[in-house]
């Protein structure tokens, strides 16, 4: 009997076949008949194959096969990994591909003109909020598949940005969609807090991926803030504003003190839906208050919905003019004595930075190569002078060489069309 166990990975009994679950966020499945064959042309031995407590039992003792099945599997995770959550294939970006991590939105690294940047591992979302701005999550109409940034290459390209950037950085690790969906996040967390250019680490999360432990890994490896995505304290509407029955509202609030509790300072950042959540403004205020969120930085960031042309736009929602929205806001603060809730970049120590120098001008057109699928049909992903370029409305295929139009280049995010 041989018991094959790999790290950071447990193993379930689907019946016909076997599931690898790894960094608790991707997953592979393997036939169990496909193993047999593959055993069977190598050792002429037909074991059965089955699960027993995490572990891949393999019903004999021929030599080396456990060390060739490791092999096999290594080999074969990348074309068969999955995400967990949302289900899609999911493709691996590192550094063997050569694949720039400027240029594109879903996940790399991108430069807004200030002293914070945003690092985005992973894309994919265990949720499917009703006013998702990107159209994420298990439920999404139009996303097909996600990708993981092998970390270490995502360290290299932050490494190459923040020296451009200079010191006194925040890294804000977000992403369209669940940031706890990377499967690094510790990792991630602490390379940043080793680098000399950073100054504060900073997430975004729904907080339903938490639990004690991983708390606690992540304030031991020096995460400052966590932005939490909360929009109701009611359960039934939360579900509904979340996009899922499952939600579990509770347990976002207990690891929100959880967080507090082991030093990681709180911001709640509601999404404020006139005529379905405004009403609990005062609430979320007093969660704030109760739990001692905004010890270093504003307790509350309470957002404006607006429609996007890719997103999930309800037609419950009330849109309110940003001047409207922000006098509301005044309002709150004047009644509750909880202040700031205008907030301003200078509460969170953001400062203007040079941007890194754009690699293309609106209208240029440049030669470039595709190298992945996008995310959505008919995009794909080139890349040209050390940048990715997210070409749309596109029928070439990866390895392609193409010329293409830059329609966009704002933030350092390049669109373009094929010519």
């Amino acid at each position: 009997m041989i018991e094959v166990r790999l790290p950071h990975t447990i193993f379930e009994d689907l019946g016909e076949s076997v599931r690898l679950i790894w960094r608790r966020t991707l997953y592979a499945d393997f036939e169990k008949d496909e193993l047999k064959r593959v055993l069977g042309r190598k050792y002429r031995v037909f074991p059965d194959i089955s699960v027993r407590d995490g572990a891949l039992i393999i019903d004999t003792d021929y030599p080396e096969i456990e060390k060739y099945i490791v092999i096999y599997i290594q080999n074969n995770l990348g074309a068969l990994l999955r995400n967990r959550y949302t289900k899609r294939k999911v493709l691996y970006v590192h550094e063997g591909m050569d694949v720039p991590l400027l240029g594109y939105n879903a996940f790399g690294l991108i430069d807004r003109g200030t002293n914070l940047i945003q690092v985005r591992g992973v894309s994919g979302c265990n949720m499917s909020c009703i006013f998702c701005s990107v159209d994420e999550g298990p439920y999404s109409r139009t996303r097909k598949l996600d990708y993981v940034v092998d970390v270490d290459y995502l360290m290299k390209w932050f490494d190459y940005v923040a020296r451009i950037k200079g010191k006194g950085l925040e890294a804000h690790i977000d992403g369209q969609g669940e940031p706890l969906l990377y499967p690094f996040s510790v990792e991630l967390v602490q390379a940043l807090r080793e680098h000399p250019n950073v100054r504060v680490i900073s997430m975004q999360s729904n907080g339903t991926l938490l639990n004690d432990k991983l708390v606690e890994e992540l304030a031991e490896a020096g995460l400052d803030r966590v932005n939490l995505s909360l929009h109701s304290l009611d359960p039934e509407k939360a579900k509904m504003l979340m996009g899922r029955k499952d939600y579990d509202l509770q347990h976002v609030l207990d690891m929100a003190e959880a967080l507090v509790n082991a030093g990681i300072d709180v911001l709640l950042a509601p999404v404020i839906i006139f005529g379905i959540n405004d009403n609990e403004a005062e609430a979320f205020i007093e969660f704030a208050r109760m739990i001692g969120a905004g010890k270093r930085w504003p307790a509350l960031g309470f957002q404006n919905y607006i429609p996007y042309k890719f997103g999930r736009n309800p037609t419950i929602t009330k849109l309110v003019p940003f001047k409207k929205f922000y006098e509301w806001l005044r309002e709150l603060e004047m009644k509750t004595g909880m202040k700031p809730l205008v907030l301003k970049p200078h509460h969170f120590g953001m400062e203007k930075r040079e941007f890194i120098p754009l690699a293309f001008r609106p209208g240029e057109i440049v030669k470039a190569e595709v190298v992945l699928p996008g995310r959505i049909q008919g995009e794909m992903l080139a890349k040209a002078r050390n940048r990715l370029i997210e070409v749309i409305s596109t029928d070439a295929e990866v390895g392609d060489r193409i010329k293409v139009r830059i329609v966009r280049t704002r933030h350092g995010i390049y669109i373009g069309t094929p010519v």
